[in-house]
């Protein structure tokens, strides 16, 4: 099968942890160029902006977008006025309705949108799903709590306006919840903890309902020492663990069990089979959960942080 031609937008810590070896892995596409202000990939061709990226290499068929949210709405707008698919890093832009627009662009133009949640694609996530699909839910715990220094060393954008700060990863959490639970999730409370000296919480605490269940989120970027990626569901048969960002899962009388992560390799597999099938994937309730959290949010003032 033809091999789709692709170029990489952003070329920063995720584009060179994840979608750089991804690409490099795969059969469906063949990263030919890149547009980022800062940053190159050996041996590819580079450029400073989309729009000369695209000029310059018109073959491109499709771009991925692994730009910061804040700002990444003209980008994407670019992609699709000039007739290439797009894929979109998570979140996949700053607002709710930026993305609704985007879709909507993107189905006029009549192009693939693929708003990707990577988390999602983690080894066990499919396997909780499958179980959870016909056990009555009674409760749900999610902690997600990581170094923000260890994982975003120095990028003061994430907690400005537009950068979600912790609800950066705990979006990931609320990715997969969204997928294993048989019941939509909706937002009663929220608390953030936002440093005094920046804009977006730094902690936050979010009461949800699925169904009849409780959920309680628990989102910290000051966790140090071991890290926790975890969701515990309680149910009629039992608890479900699935941990490590979703790579493991243990349920109840059976061994745990731990697959291999191809999170990236499975998102581009996925936009593959979206384009050539002509179809696109833009579900919107994880970044829907963020709004509501923040719509709804009392906002504690907590000590300034500093890289």
């Amino acid at each position: 099968m033809e091999r789709i031609r692709i170029g990489l937008v952003g070329i920063g810590k995720i584009a060179r942890d994840q979608h750089v070896p991804a690409l490099a892995a795969s059969d469906d596409f063949d990263l030919i160029a890149t547009a980022s202000r800062h940053g190159r990939v050996d041996g590819i061709d580079g450029h400073d902006s989309i729009e000369a990226m695209l000029a310059a290499r018109p073959e491109i068929e499709a771009v991925s977008l692994c730009t910061p949210p804040e700002g990444r709405f003209d980008q994407a707008m670019s992609v699709l006025r000039a007739g290439r698919h797009l894929m979109l890093e998570k979140p996949p832009s700053a607002t709710v309705s930026e993305a609704q627009a985007l879709a909507k662009i993107a189905e006029k133009a009549g192009v693939t949108l693929f708003a990707t949640w990577h988390s999602r694609e983690a080894a066990e996530v499919d396997a909780a799903r499958d179980w959870l699909a016909t056990r009555r839910i009674d409760a749900v715990r999610i902690r997600w709590k990581e170094d923000i220094r260890h994982w975003h060393p120095g990028q003061d954008w994430i907690l400005a306006a537009g950068g979600f700060g912790v609800f950066d990863p705990g979006i990931n959490a609320l990715s997969i919840a969204t997928r294993i639970l048989p019941e939509p999730l909706t937002v009663l409370s929220a608390t953030l903890s936002v440093p005094a000296n920046r804009t977006s919480p730094i902690a936050a605490r979010i009461a949800m309902r699925s169904g009849d269940a409780a959920v309680d989120a628990d989102f910290d970027f000051l966790q140090t020492g071991e890290q926790s990626w975890d969701i515990e569901v309680d149910t009629d048969a039992g608890l479900l663990r699935l941990t490590h960002g979703g790579s493991r899962i243990a349920l109840p009388g059976e061994p745990a069990a731990a697959g291999t992560n191809e999170e990236y390799p499975r998102l581009y597999r996925r936009l593959a089979d979206l384009i050539r099938s002509g179809g696109s994937d833009v579900d919107l309730d994880p970044i829907q959960l963020v709004a509501d959290a923040f719509l709804v949010a009392e906002r504690r003032s907590v000590e300034a942080f500093d890289f």
